[in-house]
């Protein structure tokens, strides 16, 4: 079964909020693998892979992310990916 993958960009106050710890906490809720990672830019970019009701669902978290950020914007991309094994952080 190939698994649905989505590459997200969340823009807004989004590094050192704990934002990327927060979307892999939403993410193993849901069985999802995947990563976080804060861009040089100030956005992190998240890739979720598995059930598609699943990713569709931490998307819609990441519209609000943590307590202490504050999103203005996710831009969300269907990708071909081989989904990790795990959900990494970096």
């Amino acid at each position: 079964m190939h698994e649905y993958c989505l590459k997200a960009w969340v823009t807004g106050r989004v590094q050192s909020v704990g934002f990327r710890a927060a979307s892999r906490e939403q993410a193993l809720k849901e069985e999802l693998t995947g990563h976080a990672r804060n861009l040089s830019d100030g956005r992190v970019e998240v890739l979720l892979c598995g059930e598609r009701s699943a990713v569709d669902r931490v998307v819609r978290w990441l519209w609000q992310g943590p307590p202490a950020s504050r999103v203005t914007h996710v831009e969300c991309e269907k990708v071909d990916a081989t989904p990790p094994n795990t959900f990494e952080l970096s």
